[in-house]
């Protein structure tokens, strides 16, 4: 079959930015993965020396109780909620890198000689790639980024309790200014982010 160049260079200019944009697309989800699950690490790496601030309350001793009390849970909440985030951000960046090691995979075994690929690009699209498998895998490795930031901001939420005290005991300003802007400001990017995704592969 004799392609002209012209077929072929409307082909490349079609086809091959998309693929380009999904490996782009790929590496900024790793990227972002590994920041976070870097951050996690350390920080169940230092959640061995979680204190609390009992002697805040030495003269109630109501609060010194109901710290006390809720200490334990908060403490024990915070490391699922790392080892919860860890796990999706770990979850999705293993699809991402599958991906993109299918796509080069594909890609490199399509380069044998000019006509080949050609011939392959127009029967099968570039380098082979499955456009719905493609989709479905971005899909899942940006549920599983949204679910490792949320369970992200409820580990903050209970470490910024740790520090300065449990909502439920302590009515502190400074608790409440330093929870507000992350139960307010992730969950808005997170559904931004959604809807941009969703956007995305609708249109």
């Amino acid at each position: 079959m004799t392609i002209s160049s012209n077929a072929v260079a409307f082909l490349r200019r079609r086809l091959l930015p998309t693929t380009l944009i999904h490996v782009t697309a790929l590496d900024g989800i790793v990227n972002v993965n590994s920041l976070f699950s870097l951050a996690l690490f350390l920080g169940l790496t230092t959640s061995g020396n979680i204190t609390f601030p009992v002697s805040s309350a030495a003269g109630n001793q109501h609060l010194r109780r109901c710290i006390a009390a809720k200490g334990p849970i908060l403490a024990e909440r915070l490391v699922s909620s790392h080892v919860y985030s860890f796990s999706f951000f770990l979850f999705s960046s293993l699809i991402a890198m599958s991906l993109k090691q299918a796509i080069r995979t594909t890609t490199a075994t399509t380069n044998e000689s000019v006509v080949e690929e050609e011939a392959r690009v127009l029967n099968a699209g570039v380098g082979r790639v499955n456009s719905a498998a493609l989709r479905v895998g971005i899909v899942a490795s940006c549920v599983g980024s949204v679910l490792g930031c949320g369970f992200l901001t409820m580990a903050l939420v209970d470490l910024v309790q740790v520090k300065l005290g449990p909502l439920e005991c302590k009515k502190s300003l400074d608790t409440l200014a330093a929870i507000v802007p992350l139960v307010v400001l992730v969950p808005s990017a997170l559904l931004i982010y959604v809807l941009l995704v969703l956007y995305a592969f609708i249109y």
